[in-house]
């Protein structure tokens, strides 16, 4: 079982910028990937963003691309989104999840782990 922890969010004006933390504990070995996803109110959950931890490859959601930017530090088993140049559309509740198995990762139910969530609130 993989536990995630999210840091990071709140506040931000247009333009601006976030970091999101998601640290993970336990069997973080048999983690496929880690993705970040967003669900803003009334709406369903979305795929931003995931880093498969074997290789490092990287995918991002058509709205994101350019902008943000997922990372990993293997040594802390923790798992990052920089946002930059945010804007309204991109507020929402950020979710960090861990992948187990090989599949689609824009998939959120090929997702067996999810951090608590996080607010990202952008400002017009």
């Amino acid at each position: 079982q993989v536990q995630l922890v999210q840091s990071g969010g709140g506040l931000v004006q247009a333009g601006g910028s976030l970091r999101l933390s998601c640290a993970a504990s336990g069997r973080t070995f048999s983690s496929y990937g880690m993705g970040w996803f967003r669900q803003a109110q009334g709406k369903e959950r979305t795929f931003v963003a995931s880093i498969l931890l074997r290789g490092g490859s990287t995918y991002y959601g058509d709205s994101v691309k350019g902008r943000f930017t997922i990372s990993r530090d293997n040594a802390k088993n923790t798992v990052y989104l920089q946002m930059s140049s945010l804007k309204p559309e991109d507020t929402a509740v950020y979710y960090c999840a861990a992948q187990r198995y090989s599949g689609s990762t824009y998939v959120v139910r090929n997702y067996d782990a999810w951090g608590q969530g996080t607010q990202v609130t952008v400002s017009s």
